[in-house]
């Protein structure tokens, strides 16, 4: 299934947050045409090691699905090319820095003016609004900024990240979903519309329940470690040969967990009768169960407690994630197999259609691979590109590798 064959997005940004947008849309059938700066490309291409070939995997994992124009939207005479694929896009992602595209001639309100059509969606670090409008962020600052990280780690702990992209990553995912809906309304009323989606944003949309907690409560919660604050047990539990992840948030899963852990006085316990009273507790109730624990080695107190319909998980390195049989089963590490890298795979889209996972559609592209191709589709002869690749305002992949 390819829902949005026949749309064509223009993919003006760069890092983590647009691309993972545009390579949604790309999965899902669309034209992506992603510009990006001849020679260098896009930064994230040298986020590395570790590599894959020439390119970080950094890159590889967020730029499937997309052809490659490398054009220096700076340069004399880029500006007409631009406004030829803003003329042809029907979506246009940019994550330019505040003033950058009404500089550039494709600010979403004159651009918006002549191609009412178009959905224009800016990826932002804070929005569009507020004292930090015009500020430049990544990731680990809406983290820190966005209360994230004072909600990650172990009490008493210093500062940490969740260890992926999830402020950015997030943001893109918002993104392409905004940009879905907008196509839709397109249809209906034939009007595209502006989009803007915002990194600090999409941290706050992360701690719903955190925040509505200490509204609520005029209470600040802090890290949890492996646990969670509002339901127990719900963590890594020490064993004898590690840890293993158990999550018993109902009553029922409660008292099965302490009938396989043989301790069924502890489900008739009153103070632990229900959640909020285990909550309360926890510092009673967690060294009991890990007195337990402790005993066992991992596996078998795994096999014990799945048997007994408690829910649970080993602790995993990616190495182990990769040759567990359900990751294979599931076909979520996807062949992508380029001409430079035949054993590619990638991260496909977390769900099916009737059954199979949209299809990789294309791979990673080098810099500048598609941009005579591209600049054909626009009208443009071979006289002229040729005369903007000698004056470098587009690079094909020869010239722009590195």
């Amino acid at each position: 299934m390819t829902p949005l064959a026949g749309i064509t997005v223009l993919d003006l940004t760069q890092n983590v947050a647009g691309p993972f947008c545009t390579q949604i849309l790309g999965d899902l059938g669309a034209d992506v045409i992603k510009v990006e700066r001849p020679g260098r490309g896009d930064e994230i291409r040298a986020w590395a090691p570790p590599w894959w070939g020439r390119d970080s995997a950094a890159f590889l994992a967020l730029n499937r699905a997309k052809r490659s124009l490398a054009l220096d939207v700076k340069a004399d005479g880029a500006r007409p090319i631009l406004a030829r694929l803003v003329e042809r896009a029907d979506v246009l992602v940019q994550s330019f820095r505040p003033r950058n595209p009404e500089a550039l001639g494709f600010g979403a309100i004159e651009t918006r003016a002549r191609h009412p059509r178009l959905v224009y969606c800016s990826i932002t670090a804070f929005g569009s609004r507020g004292p930090m409008k015009d500020e430049p962020g990544y990731d680990p600052m809406m983290q820190a900024m966005g209360g994230l990280m004072s909600l990650t780690g172990h009490p008493d702990g210093p500062p940490t990240r969740v260890g992926t992209s999830l402020v950015d990553m997030g943001t893109g995912m918002w993104a392409a979903l905004a940009i879905l809906a907008a196509l839709r309304e397109r249809d209906r009323t034939g009007q595209g519309c502006e989009i803007t989606t915002a990194l600090f944003d999409t941290t706050l949309a992360w701690i719903p329940y955190q925040l509505l907690g200490y509204l609520g409560t005029g209470q600040v919660p802090g890290p949890q470690g492996s646990g969670a604050a509002i339901i127990v047990p719900y963590a890594t539990f020490p064993t004898a040969d590690g840890h293993l992840m158990i999550a018993a948030p109902t009553d029922a899963l409660f008292r099965r967990l302490c009938e396989a852990l043989e301790r069924p006085d502890l489900a008739a316990d009153a103070r632990f009768a229900d959640n909020p009273g285990r909550v309360r507790h926890r510092a009673a109730l967690l060294p009991e169960l890990e007195a337990v624990t402790r005993r066992h080695r991992s596996l078998p107190l795994l096999e014990r407690l799945r048997g007994a319909g408690v829910t649970c998980a080993p602790l995993q390195r990616l190495d182990e994630v990769v040759a567990d049989p359900q990751t294979k089963a599931c076909e979520m590490l996807t062949p992508t197999p380029s001409r430079d890298r035949p054993d590619l795979q990638t991260v496909a889209l977390p769900w099916r259609w009737a059954g199979d996972r949209p299809a990789s559609r294309r791979p990673p592209p080098s810099v500048g691979e598609h941009t005579t191709e591209v600049l054909t589709e626009l009208g443009l002869g071979p006289t002229d590109v040729a005369a903007l690749l000698s004056r470098g305002v587009v690079a094909g992949p020869a010239a722009s590798s590195s």
